[in-house]
């Protein structure tokens, strides 16, 4: 008996495209609200919205507005928000020491999120530039970014953040050996619960600038943060910078920024299996935004192009002040 010859073409791959239903049946990737973690600006004030100049639909907020912000992040089904300080001048000091201040913006802003919203997580960035008067994100000491100095003040911001209630650390200065000596001090300190999100594999990107505007760091910064943020053209350093970070006791990692590291996301993943994030971060935003404020392209669906694409290379979340509107959409 003669085998059935399938007409050409036998495989029509597009039958699996014909509608949304079909459409969605067959996705590999999933986007949901539990997927994001929102970061939010805080200022000091009361019942202040302020938006910030580079990043269209972006606030600083006093930290009642935060709290509002937080409950409407619950509503919205995103399980974290990530909060970050805008310092005036007067905090920004040589010694650093408003970083460990149980009463600064970003440890007020956690216990009133914490008090309101307690199903939330709360998460909080360990990095000196909000505090410094050099906008960078460790000690300067003739010219020279100093690392084991710069780690003993991280830990002591840390432990001032645990004190406070937060849920996840973030230490994102790059500093060599701040985990482990974060989480041994907060293991001595009975804070044993709170997670360690590594920035582990951050890079000296173009693409920070208008974050920089957002926490006041712009002006204070002088010269630049090669001598500790990685390398762009170097993939294999990341897989390193995981592995020892991983090793020191963070619980999860994050890849800064996103886009244009998709490829990192996806060799990090592949490799370690561990929680991956990426930030989509604020110049990747202000892009999309100007470029749809424009005209030029559909803003809605760049957006949620921009946050699949994290969930095809391999990552568990996303930190993108997209969160809100995106969250929306999906419902």
């Amino acid at each position: 008996m003669r085998p059935i010859q399938a007409p050409f073409p036998a495989t029509r791959l597009r039958r699996a495209r014909q509608s949304p239903a079909i459409r969605a049946l067959v996705a590999q990737s999933a986007l949901g609200p539990g997927d994001l973690i929102w970061p939010l600006f805080v200022r000091d004030g009361e019942g202040v919205e302020e938006p910030v100049p580079s990043m269209p639909g972006v606030l600083r907020r006093s930290v009642d507005r935060v709290v509002e912000a937080a409950r409407e992040a619950a509503a919205l089904g995103i399980p974290a928000i990530c909060l970050f300080p805008y310092t005036d001048a007067q905090n920004r000091t040589s010694d650093c020491a408003e970083a460990w201040n149980p009463d600064n913006l970003s440890n007020r802003a956690t216990r009133a999120v914490k008090a309101a919203v307690p199903g939330i997580a709360v998460m909080t960035d360990v990095a000196l530039d909000p505090y410094s008067d050099t906008g960078h994100d460790g000690f300067v000491v003739d010219g020279e970014i100093v690392n084991d100095e710069t780690v003993a003040a991280l830990v002591k911001q840390a432990l001032a953040q645990a004190e406070a209630g937060v849920d996840i650390i973030g230490p994102s200065d790059m500093m060599d050996g701040r985990i482990g000596a974060i989480r041994a001090a907060l293991e001595a300190a009975g804070h044993r619960n709170v997670c360690l999100m590594s920035y582990a594999a951050k890079y000296a990107s173009a693409f920070y600038g208008p974050f920089r505007d957002a926490v006041g760091a712009a002006g204070a910064l002088r010269g630049d943060k090669k001598t500790y943020q990685m390398d762009p053209a170097n993939s294999d350093e990341a897989l390193r910078c995981v592995a020892r970070d991983l090793s020191e006791g963070a619980d999860m990692v994050m890849v800064k920024p996103g886009m244009p590291y998709l490829d990192i996301c996806r060799r990090v993943k592949d490799t370690f299996g561990a929680p991956t994030f990426a930030y989509q971060v604020s110049g990747e935003y202000a892009m999309i935004m100007a470029a749809a404020q424009a005209g030029w392209i559909d803003g809605e669906r760049a957006m949620m192009e921009s946050l699949i694409a994290f969930k095809r290379a391999g990552c568990d979340g996303i930190l993108s002040y997209f969160a809100p509107d995106a969250a929306r959409l999906l419902g």
